[in-house]
């Protein structure tokens, strides 16, 4: 399988957005506050690289490429996981449950390990490989729960930070949206279809994140009632 131009120009729109979006949070001032974006922005930047280079001398279709590529998704993955954990925090920050949140999102990820580990336990053709497939699968259907519960809980709690709420927003899009692919490739399988859409995702949180931090400021609130169904 040979990529086009399309392929080389929305991976170097992703590559840049994701630079300037780091840019954008160091900016910002907000490097400690928001650690863990850096830190999945910045991984998911080396393993462009890693990517782009091992395809320039494997080539795409490459076993090289494919072991690469999935474990460094599952890289992504937990890394993604754990900047849904840095929302919860914030969210809950003011009720002094920063270590049960922490205690629990490692026994809710040490879960999903094990669980995945079962599911593909039996398989002896590239175990490890499935192991880890099995992984970021099974992690971007728990995000979706996690990123709706949050969501709920912060209507119940009235959260009108406007910036949190844009980051709440774009972790739930993108994480429906890449469950659902991976769903819906099951069904029908077409990889230039797939490989266009995980381009496109992909491109969606790092461009998402760097419009919330440039547009947003930090004190920016909005009415809770805008946040409510309406009961019309």
């Amino acid at each position: 399988m040979m990529l086009g131009p399309i392929d080389y120009s929305m991976w170097s729109a992703d590559f840049l957005v994701e630079i300037c979006c780091v840019v954008c949070l160091l900016k910002k001032r907000a490097f400690t506050q928001y650690f863990t974006l850096v830190l999945y922005l910045c991984a998911s930047i080396a393993v462009g690289v890693g990517r782009y280079s091992i395809m320039g001398t494997s080539g795409f279709s490459s076993g090289a490429y494919y072991y690469f590529y999935f474990y460094s998704d599952a890289l992504l993955t937990i890394c993604l996981y754990f900047v849904l954990m840095t929302l919860y925090a914030h969210v809950f920050s003011e009720m002094g449950v920063t270590k049960l949140l922490r205690g629990g999102a490692m026994l809710l990820l040490a879960g999903t390990v094990w669980i995945s580990y079962h599911m593909v336990a039996t398989s002896s053709d590239r175990f490890v490989t499935q192991f880890v497939v099995e992984v970021s699968q099974n992690l971007y259907f728990v995000g979706v729960v996690l990123t709706y519960l949050l969501w709920g809980a912060m209507l119940k709690l009235r959260e009108n930070r406007t910036r949190l709420v844009q980051l709440v927003l774009s972790m739930g899009v993108y994480f429906s949206a890449f469950a659902g692919s991976y769903a819906l490739a099951n069904i029908h399988s077409n990889a230039v279809v797939w490989r266009y859409v995980y381009h496109l995702m992909a491109l969606w949180l790092p461009l998402s994140w760097a419009y919330t931090f440039v547009k947003v400021p930090e004190e920016a609130r909005m009415a809770t009632t805008s946040l409510l169904p309406s009961n019309r």
